[in-house]
């Protein structure tokens, strides 16, 4: 993959709006965000229903994005930047929440299923499933509280003590993945 010498389409996933924007669930929009002011980019609305940011990123050009379409709907967003693009599923990267990794933890990974994640199975009923993640870990919920409630909800205060940190951590996998290939990235960054 390190051959590709056109653009990556970075795509953080989360819901559009204030009130969504430290929830658990917008951890996507914050690794994009980090990204975007380590290129010194702006965020424009694009006519896909995203907000994009171009520059570069570890010496790629790189697309940034975030879908203004609410997560259940991101494949529409991401298909349309694609195609205007004519970037290659294999050189998207989705940067999302994961229930199934402890707080801070992260996985790289190419293709897959869904694993229940709204957000994921849009895209891939969109685009097909091998395009990259950047699984970024929140945990389970507590006690018997429902999935959505889960997700909506800002980190906890705890959590937010390490949130900086592991947004730098996230945004320095996708730049890995993007300068080193998968397999070294997983190896620098998979926990």
């Amino acid at each position: 993959m390190s051959e590709y010498d056109g653009p990556w389409l970075v795509v953080g996933l989360g819901n559009p709006g204030d009130g969504y924007a430290r929830n658990r669930h917008n951890i996507g929009f914050m690794v994009v965000d980090l990204l975007a002011q380590r290129m010194g980019a702006k965020f424009k609305a694009h006519k896909s229903r995203a907000q994009v940011a171009e520059g570069r990123l570890s010496g790629k050009r790189a697309i940034l994005a975030k879908p203004m379409s609410f997560m259940n709907l991101s494949g529409g967003p991401v298909t349309a930047l694609r195609d205007f693009y004519k970037v290659p599923a294999s050189a998207i990267v989705a940067v999302h929440d994961e229930l199934d990794l402890d707080y801070s933890a992260l996985r790289l990974k190419l293709g897959g299923g869904d694993n229940g994640h709204n957000g994921l199975k849009s895209i891939t009923k969109s685009l097909g499933p091998d395009y990259h993640r950047v699984r970024c870990g929140i945990g389970r919920p507590p006690g018997r509280m429902e999935v959505a409630d889960f997700v909506l909800k800002d980190f906890s205060s705890t959590e937010r003590k390490d949130l900086d940190w592991f947004v730098d951590r996230s945004a320095d996998a996708v730049e890995a993945l993007l300068a080193d290939g998968l397999e070294r990235a997983q190896q620098n960054y998979n926990s």
